[in-house]
């Protein structure tokens, strides 16, 4: 008897459909075909074990399994329900009506409960696109798969939930999410607030204009002076979520395997901060069975790295082309795959190696050209798209221990808030252009024009203070964004005076 199941592949963040076609014949023997990695060849005992502790059996004939289309390769445990189900229907275990309008897909145990799968939101979205009626899958990822509508989602714990009910002697309840309300419920729960950031009002001020404009940002500091702890409330300014990048992070972090069994979906943006011992691979994604990266995994959020100059030069290298594509192209033999990358980059760095040098009260006891060694550490292709550079300086103690209440994230989201929807509309006819920091040359010269007066400050300032020539459109750029925040139609002086400060690593005597 031949009977069709249905499972699913996935392809970077997308899923295609896997059929399994199973054939039990007279003969004596067991094949399984449509290149299998092992762990799915190793599914035959974890199936003949589940199927005998609870009163099935792999029959004692010819079982021919074959998962199309036969040129993709098949990987992971995720088939084992998929597998067993097609087993028991052409065997006549359970009936083979009904099987092929659903979607199954698991890990079974050797109890035959279920473990959870990965990819469930991108699988769901695939099934819902062929047509099939309805979903079956572990429970653990029930409400991730169940935001998908029009799609009847099934969280099963058990093999016997499956069978019984395809004998229907078990009915299963589909699992109900409502995507819309939990998103508005939990798209303002933050933990951390800038309420509670004593003092570093001008580091505050530049993460502020880094977040409306979408900025890099570089924070510069001796040990202690608070970086990491600027860095991590960082999310809880930008603007909140739209639906739709919801649902495109959800999708990445949902092919990762790291979305929990109670939620959902994604309602906060994505705060990243891998180790300084990352690996190119797993920052960038790849691998023999490629799988989403850091900077994938920092998608419409923050990616943090701290102690900059203390991961390995070739990471951060590798880093260069998904900054400025927003998405990261992994390639192997027979297939690539294309992961988006839209990601905000934070870093910070002690000035030196003792991490003291322009520190107010303590001394530097590096080594002439020690300070400027260090630096070299990061490249200038890779600096040169870090928009802000920013000295963080200790919080005296008389700031530190006063009761001076400061501003709260929710009051600098709004601002932050409205100069993004202020960017939104002037580039709604690219749509590849949400922010200033992405903007083209072209772009930059139809947006951020200067007066005479305007020019010559520039010319000055980088005359004067030793700039770079590539610093000249990041300030033009961050000039833009401070307007937006002033309300300002125009890039006034102060905003180009204030643009310029930004650009700390740009002059010639910063390290001596």
């Amino acid at each position: 008897m031949l009977v069709k199941t249905y499972g699913s592949a996935l392809l970077g963040i997308d899923a295609i459909i896997v059929t399994v076609e199973v054939s039990v014949t007279k003969g004596v023997n067991f094949f399984l075909v449509g290149l299998p990695d092992n762990a799915v060849k190793e599914s035959q005992q974890r199936i003949a074990t589940a199927l005998d502790t609870n009163g099935y059996r792999i029959p004692g004939r010819r079982v021919v399994i074959n998962m199309a289309p036969a040129d993709i390769r098949k990987e992971g445990s995720a088939y084992d329900l998929t597998l067993a189900t097609g087993i028991l229907a052409a065997s006549g275990q359970i009936p083979s009506e009904g099987i092929g309008d659903y979607l199954i897909m698991g890990e079974l145990s050797l109890d035959g409960s279920l473990r959870p799968v990965k990819g469930a939101l991108p699988i769901a979205i695939k099934a819902r696109e062929c047509g099939l009626k309805g979903f079956i899958l572990p429970e653990q990822n029930a409400r991730e798969a169940a935001i998908v509508k029009g799609l009847d989602v099934y969280g099963v714990r058990h093999i016997t939930d499956v069978t019984g009910f395809f004998l229907k002697v078990r009915k299963l309840q589909p699992v109900i999410v409502d995507a819309r309300k939990e998103f508005q419920e939990k798209v303002n729960d933050w933990e951390t607030d800038f309420a509670d950031v004593k003092g570093q009002e001008n580091v505050k001020r530049a993460l502020e204009i880094a977040a409306a404009g979408s900025h890099n940002l570089l924070m510069i500091g001796c040990p202690g002076s608070g970086k990491t702890m600027l860095a991590k409330r960082l999310p809880s300014i930008l603007p909140p979520f739209t639906l739709q990048e919801s649902l495109e992070t959800t999708k990445i972090h949902s092919v990762a395997g790291i979305i929990g069994s109670q939620r959902s979906l994604m309602t906060r943006r994505p705060f990243r901060s891998p180790h300084n011992t990352i690996s190119a691979t797993a920052m960038v994604g790849g691998g023999s069975a490629p799988k989403p990266g850091e900077v994938s995994l920092a998608h419409n959020g923050v990616l943090f790295l701290d102690e900059l100059p203390e991961f390995q030069h070739s990471v951060l290298e590798m880093m260069r082309q998904p900054l400025e594509d927003r998405s990261i192209d992994i390639s192997r033999a027979k297939y690539s795959v294309r992961y988006p990358a839209g990601f905000m980059l934070v870093a910070s760095m002690n000035p030196c190696p003792c991490g003291y040098y322009n520190h107010p009260e303590k001394d530097c006891v590096c080594h002439p050209g020690i300070v400027r060694k260090y630096l070299n550490r990061i490249s200038g292709p890779l600096l040169d798209r870090i928009d802000i550079h920013i000295e963080v300086t200790p919080v005296p103690f008389d700031e530190l221990s006063g009761q001076r209440s400061a501003e709260n994230s929710s009051v600098i989201r709004a601002r932050v808030t409205h100069a993004r929807e202020v960017q939104e509309q002037r580039f709604r006819q690219n749509v590849k252009i949400h922010c200033n920091a992405q903007m083209s040359s072209r772009l930059l010269h139809a947006h951020c024009s200067i007066d005479s007066s305007g020019r010559l400050l520039l010319k000055n300032a980088m005359q004067k203070l030793g700039l770079s020539a590539r610093a000249f459109d990041r300030i033009l750029k961050m000039a833009r964004t401070i307007a937006d925040l002033d309300g300002s139609p125009g890039i006034e002086n102060l905003h180009l005076a204030e643009a310029i400060q930004y650009r700390s690593l740009d002059r010639e005597s910063w390290a001596g």
